[in-house]
């Protein structure tokens, strides 16, 4: 079993061959990076965590379009890229490093209560992208990519339970 303390979260992933925080300064290329990579026998998942402490840019109550420049509809915009960028980066450096010889999963854990999650996996799938995205490829890039909260990530996930560390811990925005 391996344990990974990461932005005021405990991760326990209990098959794996190894888990760690790879976010850290000592990667040397000006990349962004996923929060934590775990390593098991046959995958490897990437985890990016965003708790947010302004639910209010979360706001879902009315339905975004894609030409709406409402500040929900940017910050949506801003959070696809910018998961999308974390993603693709950290691929590169494990690719670099010759890490890439299994299957790999992204699982974003986004600490919100919010119909937009399945938005935001929808818009990243089409974006990473999932699968094959053409002919010439011989493997994906990602097999699967998942947004979830905490409880989903719980329920979805029960071999890799997460909890928070402290309920008082203050959230960051970034």
């Amino acid at each position: 079993m391996k344990v990974v303390e990461a932005d005021g979260f405990n991760f326990c992933f209990t098959d794996a061959i190894e888990a760690f925080i790879f976010d850290g300064k000592d990667h040397g290329a000006p990349m962004k990076r996923v929060d934590i990579i775990a390593e098991f026998e046959s995958a490897y998942i990437y985890v990016e965590i965003k708790d947010y402490e302004n639910y209010s840019l979360q706001d879902t109550s009315s339905n975004l379009k894609e030409d709406d420049n409402s500040c929900q509809q940017k910050h949506f915009k801003w959070l696809k890229e910018y998961l999308k960028y974390k993603f693709r980066d950290s691929h590169l450096y494990r690719y670099a490093e010759r890490k890439v010889d299994k299957p790999v999963y992204y699982i974003c854990l986004i600490c919100r209560e919010n119909p937009l999650n399945s938005r935001l996996q929808k818009s990243l799938k089409q974006e990473l992208p999932v699968g094959k995205a053409s002919p010439r490829w011989v493997d994906p890039l990602a097999k699967a990519c998942h947004v979830v909260n905490l409880e989903e990530w719980n329920k979805n996930f029960p071999n890799w339970p997460v909890t928070r560390l402290n309920q008082s811990t203050e959230r960051r925005e970034n």
